[in-house]
């Protein structure tokens, strides 16, 4: 199990980032251009998915990590309801909308696997749960690679 440097090895955020080039890619077609603010408001729910992911990568306990992991959670299941409001407006078609609905789910599986990891890995050795005094600790359960989805 490899140990994760830098939020950019976690293979959580890298499947966000390719989350958030696929949203920005269907939001500036055609359709979006009549809804705004639907489209501002996936864009924004996938962003925050990246950004929570990064931002609690770089707190100082598992704990704090843990809670960003759970708000980039809410945000992928932000971003599958805006998925329906984008295929009842016939803005994406079934194809388009099972693809970024399965890539939200598999995301949002990863985070649930991690942070269930980050708090039975506090619970089990709480002077681990200050990350940044003991340089061995930063998320040891990541694989950089990702984690496999079917759990």
């Amino acid at each position: 199990m490899a140990i994760a440097k830098r939020f950019e090895d976690l293979g959580v955020w890298q499947e966000a980032r390719e989350l958030v080039r696929l949203i920005y890619e269907v939001t500036a077609s055609s359709p979006f251009r009549r809804d705004m603010v639907l489209s501002e408001q996936m864009r924004k729910a996938a962003l925050s998915i990246m950004a929570n992911i990064a931002e609690g990568f770089g707190g100082r306990t598992n704990r704090d990590f843990a809670r960003f992991l759970a708000q980039a959670r809410g945000s992928a299941s932000e971003l599958q309801s805006h998925l329906y409001a984008a295929l009842d407006q016939h803005y994406i078609g079934e194809d388009c909308f099972s693809e970024l609905y399965e890539k939200c789910d598999l995301i949002s599986r990863m985070l649930h696997r991690l942070i269930t990891y980050l708090h039975a890995s506090s619970t089990r050795n709480p002077q681990r749960a200050t990350r940044n005094s003991q340089p061995s600790t930063p998320h040891t359960a990541l694989r950089t690679k990702g984690v496999r989805a079917n759990d």
